[in-house]
């Protein structure tokens, strides 16, 4: 069993700022930029001795976190359009 420090999808300051940039590029920059997190991600936790399937299974968790992080901001930022 692998002890992992902080589980993926509870790194909120991490999942905020990928979400805060990620709302602000498009296309093959945004591209870019995921797969760039997402190696360093992998890099990390391969460091810490995390076993190849649960780097997946944190990934997928923090993917997962970062995309309903960004659909609360465009829900934000439609009400304030509305409302105005």
């Amino acid at each position: 069993m692998t002890l992992l420090q902080f589980p993926a999808d509870r790194r909120t300051a991490d999942i905020r700022r990928c979400a805060e940039i990620l709302q602000n590029i498009h296309g093959h920059e945004a591209n870019r930029f995921w797969r760039a997190e997402m190696a360093e991600f992998a890099k990390g936790m391969r460091a810490q001795g995390v076993p190849d399937a649960e780097i997946s299974h944190q990934a997928a968790l923090f993917m997962h976190a970062v995309q309903m992080e960004l659909q609360a901001m465009y829900a934000e930022n439609g009400a304030g359009v509305s409302a105005g």
